[in-house]
């Protein structure tokens, strides 16, 4: 008689990370370089329009880079990392630790670190977290203690910044206590879809005002 095959382990699909804050101010900022710029382009006279639309290859690219590209993409057995100017590409295997000082940023096993710039550390709403727990502990209407209190509960008062990174904690325990390694291999890709055009419009608009 044949064993019953084993059921798989369930695949877990992939979670993004990112700054809501960040997505509204880039596109306010897009909408209102554009509106400057192309009325520049429209009225200017002489070299200007074309130093407006230099200058709108130069800052867009830009602006999307540091508010719109950030995120961070995670599954059960990787890490994605989308910064301004590269993506990188890690196993979970690889990485060491993640924290939420300052800044948020990952650790590897061979000691290298990456920012998380989809995962913004906000100093006020964490005091303002911090704030409204303390007066749940004094002020509750239940008698529960930390003890009995639910963890879920506490991480959805928490920050922004440590609530993720403490997703990305469990993702990171979670395939760390799996049998067998990832066979992700870690990578890193500059950005050159950003980099490429936003270098092209700095060197046509200083071209442009150097020859007045």
């Amino acid at each position: 008689m044949t064993s019953p095959t084993p059921p798989a382990e369930p695949a877990y699909a992939d979670r993004t990370f990112r700054s809501g804050a960040g997505l509204v101010t880039g596109a306010l900022l897009i909408l209102l370089v554009g509106w400057i710029g192309g009325d520049a382009v429209v009225q200017g006279k002489g070299n200007v329009p074309w130093m407006a639309l230099a200058a709108l290859l130069t800052v867009i690219p830009l602006i999307v880079a540091f508010t719109l590209r950030p995120a961070v993409f995670a599954d059960d057995e990787r890490i994605r990392i989308r910064n301004p100017f590269r993506t990188v590409v890690l196993p979970w295997t690889a990485v060491s630790g993640l924290r939420a000082s300052y800044s948020s940023e990952l650790f590897t096993e061979d000691g290298k670190k990456y920012q998380l710039w989809a995962v913004p550390v906000s100093l006020r709403e964490r005091k303002r977290a911090a704030r409204k727990a303390t007066r749940e502990a004094h002020d509750d209407p239940y008698g529960r203690t930390s003890v009995h209190a639910d963890v879920r509960d506490t991480q959805a008062r928490a920050a922004f910044a440590d609530r993720t990174v403490a997703d990305l904690r469990e993702l990171s325990e979670r395939a760390r206590s799996r049998p067998g390694a990832s066979a992700t291999r870690a990578s890193v890709r500059w950005a050159y879809e950003v980099i490429a055009p936003a270098a092209v419009g700095a060197v046509l608009l200083a071209v442009l005002l150097a020859i007045g």
